[in-house]
């Protein structure tokens, strides 16, 4: 008799829960598709973690799979030497390529000013136009980027336009 009475209140709790939920209006949602800016700095220390504990090699073959560890939504990493040649990126016609004279969508040698920037710090923030590879098309872009190992370790969030 209790073990029922304790279905029937169980029950009960949960019709409760789910007509307040149901007359409550719910929050717009974020477009799922779309990752922040905070996921993109994680997702940048996540790759050097991942490079410290595995090595170069196993790293960079790593961060090139798509779908990988290190590839979520619209977020990926890429790794570029301080020359700009892409060691690991989304596209794999980019990889093995030097990439100092890649403009973005407004005509940004976005590349270029990346490495210009790692000269002097070693981290940061850059802001260009760049091929969301979920949505596309060309969307404004912010990209964290690291240096770890003479490598600069990136990943950026796309603006929803």
């Amino acid at each position: 008799m209790k073990r029922m009475l304790s279905y029937f209140a169980a029950l009960c709790m949960a019709l409760f829960a789910l007509q307040a939920h149901a007359q409550s209006p719910a929050p717009a949602p974020a477009p799922a598709q779309y990752g922040t800016t905070q996921e993109a700095e994680a997702m940048v220390k996540k790759a050097i973690a991942f490079y410290k504990k595995n090595g170069k090699d196993k790293a960079i073959a790593e961060f090139n799979k798509n779908p990988g560890a290190f590839v979520d939504r619209d977020l990926y990493v890429t790794v570029y030497t301080p020359n700009a040649d892409a060691l690991a990126h989304i596209n794999p016609k980019m990889v093995g390529k030097n990439m100092m004279d890649l403009r973005d969508g407004d005509g940004k040698y976005h590349i270029k000013e990346r490495m210009e920037m790692a000269q002097k710090a070693n981290s940061g923030w850059q802001d260009f136009s760049f091929y969301n590879p979920v949505q596309k098309k060309v969307e404004p872009k912010r990209m964290y980027w690291e240096k770890h190992d003479g490598l600069i370790f990136a990943s950026g969030a796309y603006k929803p336009t």
